[in-house]
């Protein structure tokens, strides 16, 4: 399961760059999640523990877990500002992360083999 912000409570900058952002993820990885950002993810634990390890993973789980073969149940929530503190990101850093992220999950995705099964006709 994975949760979708349905109304955005951030700068107007930042709703452009996740629009835009999530735009090109679901085209390159035809993942059908319209918001990955949202903090909201709940998947088995051992689905969760065969996928490969990265740093920022959380905006692809959606794709990975489906490459595994899985369904992904998206749920609309409602987004809140932030209780305190300021956020450390830029939508500049944010893209440099995410973009190679993004290349890497795309070899992954394309490179994808589920193990054949043999017949045994003998």
């Amino acid at each position: 399961m994975a949760g979708q912000r349905k109304i955005r409570r951030d700068t107007p900058s930042k709703r452009l760059a996740s629009r835009l952002a999530n735009a090109l993820r679901r085209r390159i990885l035809r993942d059908d999640t319209r918001d990955t950002g949202c903090g909201l993810k709940g998947f088995r634990r051992n689905v969760f523990l065969a996928l490969p390890f990265f740093d920022h993973i959380h905006r692809y789980l959606p794709a990975l877990v489906k490459r595994e073969g899985y369904e992904v149940l998206l749920v609309d929530v409602e987004d809140r500002e932030r209780a305190s503190g300021r956020s450390k990101y830029t939508n500049l850093n944010r893209a440099i992360v995410g973009a190679s992220d993004l290349l890497g999950v795309w070899w992954l995705m394309r490179r994808r083999a589920l193990p054949r099964i043999e017949s045994s006709d003998e």
